[in-house]
Order: C-alpha cells, then sequence, then structure tokens
C-alpha cells in the first residue's frame, strides 16, 4: 500500500458500485501458492515484463481513454525513478471527480471492486490491484498538515505512455507518510534508498516543502555514513 492508505473500512465513496465478483485468484494468493511461477514472476518484473507492469500500461491507457488526470504513485513509482525493487500493486493519485468516473465507468468491464466500501479495483486479466489515493488527503496519519496530495495534473510527467508522479513530489509524501505515522517507516527507508541511487545532492532539499526539509538533510546524512 502507499502512505498509509487502507483497503477496507472507511466512509463509502460517491460513485462506489456494489462489490463485483472478484477474479477467482488474485495476484498476491498466485505468489503465496506458486513458489516457481513467483520466482519468475519476479525475474520478469526486473525486466518490466511482469503482471503489475501489465496492468499498468492497461490501467494508464484506460485513464487516458476516459481523459482522468492520474499519476502513478507507491512502488511504481520508485520503480520508474530508479529505486527497482518488487511490488504486488499499482498505486495511482487521482482527483476525487477522476475516482468517481473510474468507477462508473471501469466497474463490470475489464476491474472489480475488492471490497463495496474501497477505493481500490482489482485487474481481471492479472489478478492485480489498482490502489487508489485522492487528492486534498493527508500522507501518514491522515491528518491535516502542509504536505497533502495534490492534483496529480500539476504533479505528473509521462514517459512511455504513463503518468509519473515527479520525484520532488513522490520524496515530499513519502517523508510526510514516515514522519507522522510510525506504521509508515518503510517510507523513510524508500527516500533514504533514493538518495543513494540517485546520489542527490544536498540542493535538493531547498525545493521541498519546509515541513519535511529536515528529515530529508538527516536521511541524506545517515546515508553518507552507512
Amino acid at each position: 500500500m502507499m502512505f498509509g492508505e487502507r483497503s477496507t473500512g472507511g466512509p463509502r465513496h460517491a460513485g462506489v458500485p456494489p462489490t463485483s465478483p472478484a477474479p477467482l485468484t488474485t495476484y498476491e494468493d498466485r505468489l503465496d501458492r506458486e513458489k516457481v511461477w513467483a520466482l519468475s514472476e519476479g525475474s520478469r518484473h526486473f525486466e518490466d515484463r511482469s503482471a503489475v507492469h501489465d496492468a499498468l500500461r492497461r490501467i494508464a491507457a484506460r485513464l487516458d481513454e476516459l481523459t482522468v488526470p492520474y499519476a502513478v504513485v507507491g512502488g511504481m513509482a520508485l520503480f520508474h525513478h530508479g529505486l527497482r525493487r518488487f511490488t504486488e500493486e499499482v498505486d495511482i493519485l487521482v482527483t476525487p471527480s477522476g475516482l468517481e468516473t473510474i468507477h462508473s465507468r471501469l466497474s463490470g468491464l475489464d476491474y472489480f471492486h475488492t471490497f463495496a466500501q474501497s477505493r481500490s479495483l482489482r485487474d481481471a486479466n492479472t489478478g492485480v490491484r489498482i490502489q487508489f489515493l485522492l487528492t486534498g488527503d493527508f500522507p501518514g496519519d491522515g491528518r491535516p498538515k502542509p504536505v497533502v496530495f495534490p492534483d496529480p495534473a500539476l504533479v505528473s510527467h509521462v514517459e512511455d505512455g504513463v503518468n509519473y508522479l515527479n520525484l520532488l513530489t513522490l520524496i515530499e509524501l513519502k517523508l510526510a507518510s514516515g514522519m507522522t505515522n510510525p506504521g509508515r517507516l518503510r517510507d523513510l527507508s524508500d527516500v533514504l534508498e533514493l538518495t543513494r541511487v540517485l546520489k542527490l545532492p544536498e540542493s535538493f532539499a531547498a525545493d521541498l516543502n519546509p515541513f519535511v526539509r529536515a528529515k530529508f538533510l538527516e536521511l541524506l546524512e545517515a546515508g553518507r555514513h552507512t
């Protein structure tokens, strides 16, 4: 999951229809049950050929068809920016109106709801979960803070036909998430690894939101000594 977003519970969202039949086997279940296949799937992931990559390309094309602004976040955004690791789902930032369009136009076609009250959909072809995050929500503990999930149209760039969250915003959101939610310390670790992999300079901090700037510099320094 991304930035503390939960897959169950919470209020019902406008435009979310009742739960549809889910695929017989989810992607996570198959990874757990078919060990040999899971190993080969891991290899395919680092060759951009896994089911998650297929699901990402498919949902990106559908969102473009619907003219829904979006930005890929989470593990696949990290992968895009150079921190290459395996992930089981696709995380996408959309606006509330965009989410309503997604649920009303895509549900029951090639996508199914995981739960009646969930924002997420599941790709019926691959079993991969598509997790949606909303503009205006707050990362980490969900409480108001200077860093907020922005409008994806303002913070994304296109590569190979897919809109990805830019690096600066990705780092800001991960820092704010890890700083305010003890259960999201992995987000701070992700930023630490990004500073190492990308060899980010200290000057990068100048463009970050002041709320997270000191934590970035702390992690940057820690990365130099580990």
